[in-house]
């Protein structure tokens, strides 16, 4: 079945405490799966801008730069921090852009635990 979009609506006036009516456990996986890669990218960005000295710029191209730039490292934890950005990443896509998403409960649990696995991870660098 394909995805009504304005789900997402209902869920931001719940979010924000304006509840009218209740979104669809759809639409909050789907959010629920862009959180946690927002949260594990971010995360990541602001290391690696530290790290590599480079700034900021909110451009599309970040997202890739960020994940190829943990895949490239010569440590293994840096390697599984960017493979689980590129994992999430897809999720997110798929969440974000795809009217239809077979196996969202599997994928919404996979990518909290790849967010949770990730975010521990980035700690450790720190």
């Amino acid at each position: 079945m394909t995805f009504d979009w304005s789900e997402y609506y209902k869920l931001s006036k719940e979010l924000a405490g304006q509840t009218t009516g209740s979104s669809t456990e759809e639409a909050r996986l789907r959010s629920a799966i862009s959180r946690a890669y927002y949260a594990v990218f971010c995360t990541a960005r602001n290391y690696w801008s530290v790290k590599e000295n480079k700034p900021i710029t909110r451009s599309g191209q970040e997202h890739g730069a960020v994940c190829d730039w943990f895949l490239s490292r010569s440590d293994h934890l840096s390697k599984d921090i960017g493979e689980h950005l590129d994992q999430l990443r897809r999720y997110r896509n798929k969440a974000d852009y795809d009217d239809t998403f077979d196996r969202l409960h599997s994928d919404a649990k996979k990518a909290l635990d790849r967010a949770n696995q990730a975010l521990h991870q980035l700690s450790k660098l720190k």
